[in-house]
């Protein structure tokens, strides 16, 4: 006959090794599942005020657009000054990181600040910031430089 230590250890996974008691079925459900969720309604309420507030700030109409999918895409290309048709383009695959960088381009030089904060949504973790920044920054508009002749 085998002795003990040859068997198989005995693993719950139910509650993730807590013995399958309910807290910890219900902390696992809690963790998994609902966190998640939260944080992606957080975001998209985020970037979706934000994007609202830039419409108000540009006076483009139709801000409210901003907290529905698809729309929102068209609403964008209006803060920006592009065709409503670009939408169209958002949609194809690879085609539309190009156009949602040339569209926050545009997005970034109509609230007043320079088109390369429209590239930076493509760095991960400040594509955070872009929106918020320019949302609720305040600021003179952007100008080139040059001396303006008369």
């Amino acid at each position: 006959m085998l002795s003990n230590h040859f068997s198989q250890p005995k693993i719950s996974y139910i509650g993730r090794g807590t013995g399958g008691n309910l807290k910890g079925v219900v902390m696992d459900t809690f963790t998994i599942g609902f966190l998640p969720v939260l944080f992606v309604v957080a975001a998209y309420v985020y970037y979706s005020f934000s994007l609202m507030t830039i419409a108000a700030k540009t006076s483009t109409e139709n801000g409210w657009m901003a907290w529905i999918p698809v729309l929102n895409l068209y609403l964008m290309c209006k803060i920006a000054g592009r065709p409503g048709w670009w939408l169209v383009l958002m949609l194809v695959p690879l085609v539309n990181v190009v156009m949602l960088v040339i569209v926050w381009m545009g997005i970034a030089e109509a609230r007043g600040f320079p088109g390369w904060w429209g590239i930076m949504m493509l760095v991960p973790l400040v594509n955070i910031i872009v929106p918020g920044y320019l949302a609720f920054t305040d600021h003179e508009p952007m100008t080139t430089g040059r001396p303006i002749h008369h």
